[in-house]
């Protein structure tokens, strides 16, 4: 089931105990909130696209194949400057993986 979102959306795919793997898709133009994780990692492999994702003060620009960590604690965000869509896979890894685990900082979409 998909869960639509201002920016996309995400698919769970995998939620186990010990972590969870969701695909998810950033529309052109759209980017995700400024936020942070207290309980969870994260690791993002791109699928499709070309983004750019901030990670603490550090910006990388990614492509298809290739893929980012984020520790848990630093501010992070993908935004799509593309005219296509950015598709990744987001593997959760820590001790809880609910989405009451987001803390924005900064937002496009007013859920500061």
């Amino acid at each position: 089931m998909k869960e639509h979102r201002p920016w996309g959306y995400y698919q769970v795919l995998s939620d186990e105990t010990d972590c969870k793997v969701k695909k998810i898709v950033v529309h052109p133009g759209m980017r995700l909130s400024l936020q942070r994780h207290r309980y969870r990692d994260e690791h993002w492999y791109i699928l499709s696209g070309e983004a750019i994702i901030t990670i603490g003060s550090d910006t990388v620009h990614v492509k298809s194949g290739q893929s980012v960590d984020i520790p848990r604690g630093e501010f992070h965000r993908i935004t799509n400057p593309e005219t296509g869509p950015v598709a990744f896979i987001e593997v959760q890894t820590g001790d809880y993986f609910g989405e009451d685990d987001i803390e924005r900082v900064e937002d496009d979409y007013g859920r500061v």
